[in-house]
Parts: structure tokens; C-alpha cells; sequence
């Protein structure tokens, strides 16, 4: 892909608006742009980000054996008067009325709407469990819509609902989630900490945020440090193997700011390894028991003729935050270098060539390596302007190709300067260059 052919509205300038990395390195790069107070169209280069997002979240999902699903956004009302939620919600959530005067609203979640879809096709227990998820967009009437995508009114969201017999049972799918989700935030190069934390509106009494450090984060954290050099290699989707993960990260104290209790983080935490900072929520995980499928009538056949009612949780992960929460903890903004995980770049590498009104050969090599690159499904994007060698060079750090490639006057036969953003520059074949790419897409 020609950078000339691409729609990629680069500003020279951080947009005045904006005050943390994320939001100005979107603004800057073309990712976005605002529509209305926290309301955003994602221009193709952060649409692409966000769809690579969106497909390691579904591929994790699919792993544990949630089933996906589409839910619209516009929903009736009738169901959110069953659960009791529709007066209690807030005005976080958007009300309107249709030509026939019937009140509906823009989701802001969909407990009640896949509670209504359960009922009316699941009978039996032995139907369960069941694990549904959709990745759709929502819509909460934030009152002070700040940080760019970070906290907006109209974002892109991954649901999940489980439904079992017994608490037991459903813990077990709560746990799949844990681990699901420890696994995502790997595989897009993420440190996300488990927090016990709020319930919310959601309701219930057990709750994960999962959080990444950031001083722009709007979640206070209060851990022990010990907590970051724990992982989920080895865990096997058993219960006792997930119920052992939960109790190996919730030995180490890790709350949220709602959750801290000042006696107990001294008590339990000592004074070396206790850690007070700033997070931003990517995950949020909820078990909620019959909070909804009691008062909508949601119950299942059990053996011996009786009924009770499904246990259930629910699941988020904020697929558009993550665009921003990646910026945030990869973003170098003194020296405005963004480098994307390779999972989930726009492009895998950059050509840039050096091009001359009277030489087009650096482009003709360009275009040769691109024809490489395509066999091996790698994507590139090459610098076709005619801009200074350092123009180009910044313009390709604010886009982030992990990878680039510059072709310049002294280039000869098949050994091409080559570098991975924040390292040294290499001479390498164009061989070896694949070789190293493909073996970095694998991993990831």
C-alpha cells in the first residue's frame, strides 16, 4: 500500500483538544475523528488496529467454548422494567420513544436482552452451561465524555453471559473468563492485573477489573508488587487447575480504589512492596448469581421435576479502549515513536525510500520487497512521497509499523538497512527480514 494512495489525514501538530497520549496520537495519525461530544468515526488506520483487536479477543473466546452471537442495539424497555434496572440505571442510559410511542433504548449493556434470548430457547439443564458472547457497539450517556476514546459515549465492546445450574458450576465459568482474559491481554503485549472491584449497576458480589499501569488512568490501584511476576502459563481449563489461578493471584492483595481498605493493604502488604498508582480498566468480569434471571422468570428443568432459577455472570472487555490503552503503555511521546504489537499493527513493516524527480529505483525496489511481502502475508506500507528523509522517518514513527526498511541512494543487491522500532538499525537479506517477521506473527 502507497502512503499517497492511503487515508491517513496526518496533522503536523498535537490537536490543542487533546490531553493525554492516546487521543493525541489518534487526532494526530488519522485514527479518528470526533462526530460529536465523545462520539467517533474510526478512519481506516484505527480501524484496522481495532479489528485485529477484535479477532484475538474472538479467537480467546472461541477457546473456551463461548459460542458468539449479534445483539442489536436498540432495545425495548419492557425487559429492563422486569429486572428492576430500567428507573434504576441512571441517565447514563439513552432513552427514546418509536413512531408507535413505545419507549426503547440504546443499549448500555445486555444482561436483560440475553436473559430474554435464554428463556425462550433453553428448557433443560441439561442444555447447560451455555457461554454467549457479541462484540457490538453500545452506548452510555457519559455526562463528561473526556480522553478520546477513553472514555466516550459510543464504543466497541465485547459481552459475555453464562448460564449454569449451580454456583458451583457457574464459578467454574467465571474462572474460564479469568483465564480467557489473562490470555488476551498477553497476546496484545498487555500487563493486565486481576483487582477485586465494584460490582457497579452490573450487580452481584464478585468482580475482576483487569488493569494496566498508566498515569492517565482513572481507576486508583492499590497492589503488591509481587502480583506482575505471576502468569497463566501452564493453567488447563479444569477446575481445579482455574480455581488454582484465581488463588494464586488473589493471595497478593490487588484492589481497586472502591474496594481499598487501608488496614488491611498495611496488614497484608509489606511496606517494600506495596504499590499506589493509576490504572486503566480493559476487562471487567462479574458473577451475579440470580440477580436477573429470578425476577424475569428465567429457570431451567432439574432432575425430579422441580425448576430453578439460571446462575449467571457477565463478561466485558472494552475492544475500542484498547486502541488507546495499547498507546498508552507503548506510546514514547518525548520522542513521538509509537510502536504497535506486532499482533495488532496496522501494517507489520515500513518501506521507506528515498525518491528523486529523476530515480525512481528505490521505489521500483520497494515495490519488488512488497511483492514478497504479500506472498508471505505480511503487510506493508511504503512511503511513496517525495518529502525529506527525516519527514518520512517521523511520519512512519507516528504510525508504528513495528518493522522498517529504508532504501536509500547506497543500497545495493540484496542487503537492505533494517530495524525494529527503539533498536539498532541491521543490514539484512530480504530473506532473513521475512524470516524474522513471520517468526514474530507466529509467536503473537
Amino acid at each position: 500500500m502507497y502512503i499517497s494512495k492511503s487515508f491517513i489525514p496526518i496533522l503536523k501538530n498535537n490537536p490543542s483538544e487533546a490531553k493525554i497520549k492516546s487521543h493525541q496520537l489518534m487526532l494526530r495519525v488519522g485514527m479518528i475523528k470526533q462526530s460529536a461530544a465523545g462520539i467517533y468515526s474510526w478512519l481506516p488506520l484505527g480501524f484496522k488496529v481495532m479489528k485485529k483487536i477484535e479477532q484475538i479477543v474472538r479467537e480467546e473466546q472461541n477457546k473456551i467454548g463461548a459460542q458468539e452471537i449479534l445483539m442489536p442495539t436498540i432495545q425495548s424497555s419492557e425487559i429492563w422494567k422486569e429486572s428492576g434496572r430500567y428507573e434504576d440505571y441512571g441517565e447514563e442510559m439513552l432513552r427514546i420513544k418509536d413512531r408507535q410511542d413505545r419507549e426503547m433504548l440504546y443499549g448500555p449493556t445486555n444482561e436483560e436482552l440475553v436473559t430474554d434470548i435464554f428463556r425462550s430457547s433453553i428448557k433443560s439443564y441439561k442444555s447447560l452451561p451455555q457461554l454467549l458472547y457479541h462484540i457490538q457497539w453500545k452506548f452510555r450517556d457519559e455526562i463528561r465524555p473526556r480522553f478520546g476514546i477513553m472514555r466516550c459515549r459510543e464504543f466497541y465492546m465485547k459481552d459475555a453471559y453464562s448460564f449454569d445450574i449451580t454456583d458451583e458450576d457457574a464459578l467454574f465459568s467465571y474462572n474460564k473468563f479469568f483465564l480467557s482474559y489473562l490470555k488476551t491481554f498477553k497476546r496484545l503485549d498487555l500487563t493486565a492485573i486481576p483487582m477485586a472491584a465494584d460490582t457497579g449497576p452490573i450487580g452481584g458480589n464478585l468482580s475482576h477489573e483487569f488493569i494496566i499501569l498508566a498515569e492517565t488512568g482513572e481507576s486508583k490501584i492499590f497492589t503488591d508488587k509481587r502480583i506482575f511476576d505471576l502468569d497463566s502459563e501452564g493453567t488447563k481449563l479444569e477446575k481445579d487447575s482455574l480455581k488454582e489461578l484465581r488463588k494464586k493471584y488473589e493471595q497478593f492483595y490487588s484492589v481497586t480504589d472502591e474496594k481499598f481498605n487501608k488496614t488491611e493493604f498495611e496488614k497484608k502488604v509489606s511496606e517494600t512492596n506495596r504499590l499506589i498508582t493509576k490504572g486503566i480498566e480493559v476487562g471487567h468480569i462479574f458473577y451475579f448469581g440470580d440477580k436477573y434471571s429470578k425476577p424475569m422468570g428465567c429457570s431451567v428443568d432439574l432432575p425430579g421435576g422441580k425448576k430453578d432459577f439460571v446462575k449467571m455472570g457477565s463478561y466485558g472487555i472494552g475492544v475500542s479502549r484498547l486502541v488507546g490503552a495499547i498507546i498508552e503503555a507503548k506510546y514514547d511521546e518525548k520522542n513521538e515513536v509509537m510502536k504497535w504489537p506486532i499482533s495488532v499493527a496496522p501494517y507489520d513493516i515500513a518501506i521507506i525510500p528515498m525518491i528523486n524527480k529523476n530515480d525512481n529505483s528505490a521505489l521500483e525496489k520497494a515495490d519488488k520487497m512488497n511483492s514478497e511481502f504479500v506472498k508471505n502475508n505480511i503487510e506493508c506500507i511504503i512511503d511513496d512521497t517525495d518529502e525529506n528523509f527525516s519527514s518520512k522517518v517521523k511520519k512512519m514513527n507516528l504510525i508504528g509499523a513495528p518493522y522498517q526498511i529504508i532504501i536509500g541512494k547506497k543500497t545495493e543487491g540484496d542487503v537492505f538497512e533494517f530495524k525494529e522500532i527503539g533498536k539498532e538499525t541491521k543490514n539484512l537479506s530480504l530473506a532473513e527480514i521475512i524470516k524474522i517477521i513471520k517468526e514474530q506473527k507466529a509467536i503473537n
